[in-house]
């Protein structure tokens, strides 16, 4: 009985690179004021990788539940240079969801992965592909060449996080490292198999392993809008990519557990050595109110900990799907119409 799986017939050569394709993978949230512009953009970076590469290329767009005019403009877009996918989800799943719908729905070989905002330069894009098909590299991912821009405390908080989820990992998550990144074809068919429901894509783009590059970038302004991610929002996606891939939680609670052990031994026999050299006994109602406080708060800490391992477990073991799609269209780009509905159909 085999217990992997075997993806190496799955070529990167560049010989198959232009019949494999390219499928650009665009969670978008909100993003109406942009999107035309965006779509253009790609219509025009679908036309140079065809003449550079041989490449046929399609977008598919992932309307995570926006509360704005995103999925009506999502379905005016035109197939021009690409094909073009609306994958409308019932409500809104989370990013994470949103890049595993996308990846569900990818027809081509080669997924790519970025954001609808502008902040993901689609010439950039052009370099990634390159490094795939000319380097021969299975998982292109994309990282901030710096973060001058961000405040102290934000920097010291990312960068603990880095630590402290890759504290004691085989499979290192790279620091800064975004989602905005390029998988070849059994990188991709690698990670549709992962079959966890609570998912952290960083996470899980290291962790199929092959050969990776990091390729560092300065992130453009938002051209519209806010980001949509808030500081609780971010914490929360902190937490998951914790209980994910890391037992780091669960070993720090163990080392404070031993840590307040050895200091309450301590404490102990400084009392009896008070107690029997000098005669004298220690007030017991302040030091042993602070003990109580003290170790009940280490206990609720340690559960809530515990807790979130098991909420996990639970997540799993109750398999609900990851998300619900609620309407799906495709167009097809006029040197593309040959490809029919079946062989698409074939290819997912």
């Amino acid at each position: 009985m085999m217990l992997g799986s075997d993806v190496s017939g799955l070529s990167t050569n560049a010989a198959t690179a232009a019949a494999q394709g390219l499928s650009i993978v665009v969670p978008v949230y909100n993003e109406a004021p942009g999107l035309a512009i965006f779509h253009d953009r790609l219509n025009t970076l679908a036309e140079t990788l065809k003449q550079r590469h041989g490449l046929n290329c399609e977008v598919v767009y992932v309307d995570d539940g926006s509360a704005d005019g995103t999925l009506g403009i999502a379905r005016t877009l035109t197939a021009t240079a690409l094909d073009v996918q609306v994958v409308s989800l019932s409500r809104n799943f989370g990013k994470e969801a949103a890049l595993m719908a996308g990846l569900d729905h990818a027809t081509r070989g080669a997924v790519l992965f970025m954001d609808g905002d502008g902040q993901h330069p689609p010439t950039l894009v052009e370099t990634l592909v390159g490094h795939w098909i000319d380097g021969g590299f299975d998982v292109v991912y994309t990282a901030k060449a710096h973060r001058d821009d961000e405040s102290f405390l934000r920097r010291q908080a990312v960068r603990g996080f880095y630590k402290l989820i890759n504290w004691g990992a085989r499979a290192k998550i790279p620091a800064d490292a975004g989602d905005f990144r390029l998988l070849s074809p059994r990188a991709a068919a690698a990670l549709r198999q992962l079959p966890e429901r609570n998912r952290f894509f960083k996470g899980l783009a290291t962790w199929i392993g092959f050969k990776q590059l990091r390729v560092d970038y300065e992130p453009a302004a938002r051209e519209h809008g806010v980001t949509s991610f808030n500081p609780r929002q971010l914490i929360g996606l902190s937490i998951e990519g914790l209980t994910s891939f890391s037992v780091a939680p669960l070993r720090f609670a163990s080392m404070f557990g031993l840590l307040l052990a050895v200091g309450a031994f301590l404490f102990g026999l400084s009392i009896l050595w008070e107690t029997w050299i000098t005669g004298k006994s220690v007030p017991g109602y302040p030091s042993l109110v602070v003990g109580l406080m003290t170790i009940g708060g280490v206990q609720l800490l340690m559960i809530g900990i515990v807790g979130e391992y098991i909420g996990k477990i639970l997540s799993e073991l109750k398999a609900r799907p990851i998300y619900f799609v609620a309407e799906h269209s495709v167009k097809r780009a006029p040197e593309n119409t040959a490809v029919s509905t079946t062989d698409r159909t074939a290819a997912e």
